[in-house]
């Protein structure tokens, strides 16, 4: 099986020196390239193409945010797979829903122990949402919030922003009609804390195959189309807390 092969962005050296470090001696992780501003990520990212790019939003010229969101739109034309994890100190709702609407995979705070960042990182690169647990409760008490949240992390334009809804109407009749068990419920929980199907299983005692069918029925409930859509989503709903 190939190495994750990862790019860093973070514009303090130590920082980025110690963590690439750490980085580079998990033996399925290689750090292909780092950067220390937007403008380099942004190069290393289109010539590269990473697996997994590790980006910190406050970068001296381009912000991470807009890093992501630059990059994303040049995604659309361009053959790579490219996942990004957002990995800062900024915790306040404008930066974690701004990063999430920017395209951003997962979202870390930089206070987690190096065996969680990795699981974030090679969770990532499966294609599932990493959210720290204490950005899932900003972002579920924000979902429950009926006003608009200004995205100026963004852009300085006022007519920007980012409208978080309540539950869609038929997503509510789905619920109503096809309820969460208890079980899916724990499930769902677990899959926003960013939980793989294994850390699932050993949780709560079962098997992974259980796991996955309890995933499958969560989806289908939630009319996602894969776990990070359904994680959103439940946040949105007020289904986790």
């Amino acid at each position: 099986m190939s190495n994750i092969r990862v790019v860093l962005v973070e514009d303090h050296d130590l920082s980025r020196i110690g963590l690439k470090a750490a980085l580079q001696q998990i033996e399925d992780l290689e750090v292909i390239g780092d950067a220390s501003n937007g403008r380099q990520a942004l190069h290393l990212l289109t010539t590269l193409k990473p697996d997994v790019a590790i980006i910190d939003i406050g970068l001296p010229d381009i912000d991470g945010i807009e890093v992501t969101q630059s990059f994303r739109q040049q995604q659309e034309t361009a053959d790579t797979e490219t996942k990004i994890l957002i990995l800062t100190m900024h915790k306040n709702e404008d930066s974690v829903l701004a990063a999430f609407a920017a395209g951003a995979d997962s979202y870390s705070l930089k206070d987690v122990k190096i065996e969680t960042l990795v699981q974030a990182i090679r969770l990532t690169h499966e294609g599932n949402a990493w959210i720290d647990p204490v950005i899932a409760r900003v972002v579920l008490q924000q979902a429950r919030k009926p006003q608009a949240i200004k995205s100026s992390t963004i852009d300085d334009d006022p007519s920007d922003t980012m409208s978080i809804d309540a539950v869609a109407p038929d997503l509510q009749e789905m619920l109503e009609t096809y309820p969460l068990t208890e079980r899916e419920l724990e499930v769902l929980e677990l899959i926003v804390a960013g939980c793989s199907n294994s850390q699932i299983a050993e949780k709560l005692y079962i098997t992974v195959g259980t796991v996955k069918t309890h995933v499958r029925n969560i989806l289908s409930k939630l009319c996602a189309d894969d776990r990070t859509q359904a994680a959103v989503r439940a946040l949105r709903a007020g289904l986790v807390s």
